[in-house]
């Protein structure tokens, strides 16, 4: 077993060479290098499957041995100081190396077909492998120093994939975004990691907590600038999770490839914020304060997250906010002391969520086979609608998916979001309400996304090949066949439901949204365009190809059966779960207890809340969406609930105020536009106008004085000696004048 773990350090340079052979390759060979383009692709699926054998062959023994591993070495020594570096094997360790290598073959195989068509296929292979090298280091790191450097990795290679269509300008943009964000939360982790190295002297984890609570516990330290130095630790896992307020990167960095998005969004580099907190935890639990701002942020963060996907049009930007709000979940896990329940929400939501992103890429893929379909139209859900026949499988995995996150038992998301809820109760009833609330707006806008994908009418109706016509593309076609009476009389209030309206792009809108009644009458299509040399005919979509429908089948399995892992039941006279078992080591450095077991009777009590909190939210999906599709006959049932008068005006303004606050991301990003920026810009403009007219026109000024006082000079310089003796005699005349003046006064 020993034999095993000394040789854990070769996991995460495993896919190491593909980058740097692409690099070399096309440096040297570019031609040749370009030809084997799918050979490349083949060597980081290959390698990064030797990184997960040899991931899953430590975590076996982990969960037979209970023990942890760590293993280091001088790399800087002078006098008393000694940098070493080395790695860490332990479960935290073993669950992330899992959860990177599975997930990230997936995401290679799927992209092998997904970027087949694009001129960056080997740099965004070389990318990702290079990513992968990053995060596989950065969770086998045994002190904080190392942890920082691959920290910066995974930051600069989510910078050059987020901005990998850096010709596009709101990529270039969103990568800029992202990279100053994190910077802010990177730069409060480097003076945390300095400021705890001035108390302890040591930057190896295990050192590390045994000498702080050692000082805590005898009182010689500094509560303060302890507090002070974790929340800047704090900071960095903050802006790397996209937690408030430092969230605003996430929902921009949806402009990279849709794999990127599975990949960095799920089981990555936001979960490596998470990752930073749980390995930190031994340190962060014996201050209350910490403990407490860490659930704070994190229940912030659920509700913020929860209630701007509310009105995204989007498909990816509505899942990044849903995987913020569930980033929160884990935070607020976290701050509870619940180590075990983050960590296993953690896998949980890392599978749902990879084939829920992969499940939006084979959507927005088959859309842009459609003609006429430019990148924008592929990811707006406004656009699609009726796709269940062309794109079946696609359709059920995300179904699948869309259930686990939505809390919906059996699946994987079920048993750890249940855990989260129930202790939430026990920590804080405010917590409680608002993270059980959130539950319920997690099941509304997730099946808010599926309905607007994949049920009802095809919203774009095309023609075939053959030239048959069918019915022309209407900008609000997803109404259905009915009646202009029925649409006039009903068009305001299912503008608000549907929140499919002609928005404005300014943040501080305060417009009403609504839809010319008359917009029915439109027989002009939106758009027309001649393919095979015949005018107005369309493909339909289709569904994709294997090699991206079998990365999704097997994230089915994994969501389907992953939550089974850590079901607390008593099984053959076995009292903890495989979980609680894997994590005992950790477990135990935290002084807690493992989570008992429990019977039947105790789990469907706790879990029929939580349950029927999702169905609500579905069933509120249901009735505000899925009717749309096929009739109007229930308008005039939501009708019923609004009355005509002061009610339906208020009401219609409420729903106004959600959808603002929603579809304009909370107002955040315009508020740090307006200080943060333009503060920063007008500091700049004046600190310009300082340097430019006052320190420039000091030093001009005097050239300028110089010059003239020169000049009135060499005119009184005539050469006379008689003149300079009346010149000075009339000086010393007034300077004694002057100083007899001074004299009698004072």
């Amino acid at each position: 077993m020993e034999q095993t773990y000394q040789y854990g350090w070769i996991i995460p340079f495993v896919p190491l060479p593909v980058p740097v052979l692409i690099g070399v390759g096309l440096l040297l060979f570019p031609r040749a290098t370009k030809n084997l383009r799918r050979l490349w692709a083949f060597q980081s699926v290959l390698l990064l499957s030797i990184s997960m054998v040899l991931s899953i062959d430590l975590s076996i023994q982990q969960i037979n041995s209970n023990s942890i591993y760590q293993y280091v070495w001088s790399w800087i020594i002078n006098n008393d100081f000694s940098l070493e570096f080395g790695y860490l094997i332990d479960p935290l360790t073993s669950i992330m190396l899992i959860l990177i290598t599975t997930v990230g073959i997936m995401v290679l195989i799927y992209s092998d077909n997904y970027m087949s068509h694009d001129q960056g296929y080997l740099r965004f292979f070389a990318y990702m492998s290079f990513f992968s090298t990053s995060m596989l280091g950065l969770v086998t790191s045994s002190n904080l120093i190392q942890i920082y450097i691959f920290w910066e990795l995974v930051g600069m290679c989510s910078y050059l994939l987020i901005g990998f269509w850096f010709t596009r300008p709101v990529a270039a943009n969103a990568c800029q975004k992202a990279f100053v964000t994190n910077r802010v939360g990177d730069f409060g982790l480097l003076l945390g990691i300095l400021g705890f190295y001035w108390i302890i002297g040591n930057f190896e984890f295990r050192d590390l907590f045994e000498i702080f609570n050692n000082l805590i516990y005898n009182n010689e330290i500094n509560v303060l600038f302890v507090i002070l130095c974790a929340i800047l630790l704090f900071a960095g896992a903050v802006a790397k999770s996209a937690q408030f307020p430092l969230h605003v990167w996430l929902p921009d960095a949806m402009e990279g490839p849709t794999p990127i998005s599975a990949l960095i969004r799920a089981a990555t580099m936001v979960a490596a914020g998470i990752f930073l907190v749980a390995r930190l935890i031994p340190l962060f639990i014996v201050i209350p304060y910490i403990m407490n701002l860490i659930s704070l942020i994190g229940i912030i963060t659920v509700f913020l997250g929860a209630t701007l996907a509310l009105a995204q049009k989007d498909i990816k930007r509505g899942l990044a906010y849903s995987t913020m709000s569930q980033l929160g979940y884990m935070m607020l896990a976290l701050g509870m002391g619940s180590y075990r329940t983050a960590l296993f929400h953690l896998i949980t939501h890392a599978y749902s969520k990879a084939l829920l992103f992969l499940g939006s890429g084979s959507v927005i893929h088959s859309m842009e086979t459609v003609v006429g379909y430019s990148p924008d139209k592929s990811q707006n859900m406004g656009l699609m609608g009726g796709l269940t026949k062309h794109v079946p499988i696609t359709k059920i995995s995300f179904l699948l998916g869309t259930l686990s996150l939505c809390g919906i038992p059996p699946l994987a998301c079920f048993w750890s979001k249940d855990e989260i809820l129930n202790d939430s109760w026990l920590y804080s009833p405010i917590f409680a309400i608002i993270a059980w609330s959130t539950a319920g707006l997690t099941a509304f806008y997730m099946f808010r996304i599926y309905f607007l994908t994949f049920e009802g009418h095809l919203n774009v109706h095309f023609q075939n090949y053959s030239g048959k016509k069918s019915t022309p593309f209407y900008l609000i076609s997803l109404w259905g066949k009915g009646g202009s009476k029925t649409i006039n009389k009903s068009v305001r209030l299912l503008n608000l439901l549907t929140m499919n309206s002609n928005e404005s792009t300014s943040f501080f809108s305060k417009k009403t949204y609504r839809i010319d009644e008359n917009v029915r009458k439109m027989t002009q299509p939106l758009f027309t365009i001649t393919h095979f040399g015949n005018k107005n005919t369309y493909s339909y979509p289709y569904e994709s190809d294997n090699t991206m429908l079998f990365p999704l089948l097997v994230l089915v399995l994994f969501t389907l059966f992953v939550g089974y892992i850590g079901i607390p039941f008593n099984q053959e006279g076995m009292d903890l779960d495989i979980l609680s078992k894997w994590l005992t080591p950790s477990i135990n450095l935290l002084h807690q207890n493992s989570k008992n077991s429990l019977d039947w009777y105790e789990f469907l009590k706790d879990a029929i809340f939580s349950v029927s909190i999702a169905y609500f939210g579905i069933f509120i999906a249901l009735f505000l969406y899925k009717p749309i599709y096929s009739s109007l006959q229930n308008l005039d049932l939501i009708n019923s609930f609004v009355k005509i008068g002061s009610k339906r005006i208020i009401c219609d303004k409420i729903i106004n105020v959600i959808y603002d606050w929603s579809y304009n991301r909370g107002y955040i990003d315009a508020f740090y536009a307006t200080s943060l920026t333009g503060g920063i810009r007008g500091l700049a403009e004046l600190t310009h106008f300082f340097d430019r007219q006052v320190i420039d026109g000091i030093t001009n000024g005097v050239g300028v004085v110089s010059f003239f006082v020169g000049e009135g000079i060499k005119y009184i310089g005539g050469g006379r000696i008689s003149s300079y003796l009346f010149l000075y005699l009339s000086y010393v005349s007034i300077f004694l004048l002057i100083y007899y003046f001074f004299y009698i006064t004072f």
